[in-house]
């Protein structure tokens, strides 16, 4: 079968199936469950392998109570020709989310679902296992900061209305814990997108609430509904700059305490997300795990928040010292954040990443793909006051100012990122060495669009990176909305190819035997739900018989797309 759009599952889907169809689908379990109810937060997949993949939904009920719901899987969009159908029970103790791991499929296949609550039925959804062998190529979206209130989700429309769309994988900040007062809220009350709750997150019902605003979005449910998801979180999944043991946006005195937080904020992503559960025995934020795409490549999603990163480290010290003390205290930071018993992965995770690399490599896979949440490369500020004019200048914040400066103390660019964390930067690149990995690292939360080489100290390259811009969210260009950002930032740093301050958009990733390319696909706007969708780059590399060959550009282009 080809590939999936939500357009043909919707128009051949459940609607089309008739009333006799789901009525004999119903089974007695379900006529358990007397009350209304709707399926209102749409469908999705997730984690797809050779043989099986997650198919998710929620039921809002009128009368709280156990609900049974039936799930039906087909092999065509019709609905005729089943293969599984099951009922599933859930409650209030999960949310009323349902989530069930399909088993027994056929590898590279195409398959459709949707559930039912009595003669309720939801949604269709189209989903397709990871093939074997013999795949020429697989495509994903690759999307990351999705804020509700800072514009509408034209990016998941235009994913959703593509038919070359394989998988999406999601680099993190799915929901934005802020308050209405927050982070883009005065955008989102211009919008009528306000967050609910109004509130900052803190407690198991504040997140569940934020992940049900967020999925009752038409155009986030749409992507879902189309391809499979690869999810992983970032930090405002819990709280902004989060780490093993706090946050930068946690205050135990008013907010109680930090684990019963990261706690709540875990289950209920969990809850709203189609992946599977982290395996009995091992802690519920360990996340990481591997895919297998075939011959080509495997796909490893990783986490760096909560269950080893240090605590968050920032240049605010330099700004607060005398002048004639300011290299002295950047000293001391860089002394911080090379100390090599700083992690942003554990022991753990490191060797699972490692015997991984290996093992993909033995088996003859061509490329070791990371879903990751931070930008990897050796990136340092461009010198504002030099590639700006005065009068430019003199508009940007002084806290930008301080940001942009922080290159002449000698100081990466951003210490949340792989910046702040080089040792575990450099054991990750003796890994992929050691197994002599093609390494493609996806990136997402800067909230702009990144081309980069990966070196090590050794000027040796060892991958290549393709970090997304955001869904929504602001990025470097709106707050200093100078054009020659875009070429600044190559200028100063050799490993950085291009640089996307401004637009919002996603990055689609192909795989295939002899290249790995990203191409930067931006929509024109998200403070309106009318837009058109262009590429802005497209980057290929191919590999190297020791590490990876260099980034090129591609001059061809894709035809712009009408929201």
């Amino acid at each position: 079968m080809g590939r999936l759009t939500r357009r043909s599952v919707l128009r051949n889907g459940v609607l089309g199936a008739g009333a006799a169809g789901i009525a004999a689908a119903c089974t007695t379990s379900e006529a358990e469950y007397g009350g209304k109810l709707t399926f209102s937060h749409g469908v999705a997949s997730g984690d797809p392998t050779q043989d099986k993949v997650v198919i998710w939904t929620r039921v809002t009920p009128a009368v709280p109570g156990i609900v049974p719901v039936g799930w039906v899987v087909t092999s065509d969009p019709a609905f005729k020709h089943v293969v599984q159908r099951g009922v599933f029970r859930t409650g209030p103790e999960r949310d009323y989310t349902v989530k069930v791991d399909v088993e027994r499929l056929r590898p590279g296949s195409s398959y459709y679902y949707y559930f039912h609550a009595g003669r309720v039925v939801s949604p269709a959804g189209a989903i397709r296992t990871l093939p074997v062998s013999g795949v020429e190529d697989y495509r994903m979206a690759v999307v990351s900061c999705s804020n509700w209130p800072f514009g509408f989700f034209n990016v998941y429309r235009e994913i959703a209305k593509r038919n070359d769309v394989d998988a999406v994988i999601h680099l993190g900040d799915y929901i934005y814990e802020y308050g209405a007062n927050g982070y883009g809220g005065e955008i989102g009350k211009t919008l009528g997108r306000v967050h609910d709750p109004e509130h900052e997150c803190v407690s198991l019902d504040d997140y569940r609430r934020r992940y049900a605003q967020y999925r009752t979005d038409p155009d986030l449910q749409a992507a879902h509904a189309a391809a499979p998801w690869f999810c992983t979180w970032d930090d405002h999944e819990s709280a902004n700059n989060s780490f093993v043991s706090g946050a930068e946006n946690h205050q135990p005195d008013t907010e109680g305490d930090w684990m019963a937080r990261k706690a709540a904020a875990v289950q209920a992503y969990l809850e709203w997300m189609p992946m599977r559960d982290p395996e009995a025995g091992k802690m519920r934020d360990a996340v990481w795990r591997k895919f297998d795409i075939g011959d080509l490549a495997t796909l490893f999603l990783l986490e760096t928040r909560l269950t080893a990163r240090g605590e968050d480290i920032t240049i605010d010290e330099i700004g607060l010292a005398p002048d004639n003390q300011k290299q002295a205290v950047a000293n001391g930071i860089k002394a911080r954040i090379n100390d090599p018993n700083r992690r942003m992965m554990g022991p753990e995770q490191e060797a699972w990443l490692e015997d991984g690399f290996k093992a993909s490599v033995a088996s003859g896979k061509k490329w070791q793909v990371l879903g990751n949440q931070t930008v990897m490369a050796k990136i340092f500020m461009p010198d504002l006051k030099k590639g700006l004019s005065p009068e430019q200048y003199a508009q940007v914040s002084p806290g930008s100012r301080r940001f942009y400066e922080s290159a002449k103390y000698g100081l990466e660019w951003d210490l949340d990122a792989w910046s702040g964390f080089p040792r575990s930067r450099d054991r990750l690149y003796a890994s992929a060495k050691a197994a002599n990995a093609k390494l493609v690292v996806l990136s997402g939360d800067s909230h702009t669009a990144w081309a980069n080489e990966l070196f090590d100290d050794n000027k040796r390259r060892w991958g290549v990176e393709f970090a997304c811009t955001s869904v929504t969210s602001n990025g470097a260009g709106d707050s200093i909305p100078f054009k020659e950002l875009n070429w600044l930032m190559p200028e100063t740093n050799g490993d950085v190819l291009y640089y996307n301050a401004f637009d919002k958009g996603y990055t689609r990733l192909t795989l295939a035997a002899d290249r790995v390319e990203g191409e930067y696909i931006k929509v024109s706007t998200i403070r309106s739900k009318e837009y058109f969708a262009s590429t802005d780059a497209t980057f290929f590399a191919r590999a190297a018989e020791t590490g990876m060959g260099g980034l090129q550009r591609s001059m061809g282009g894709s035809p712009v797309t009408k929201g």
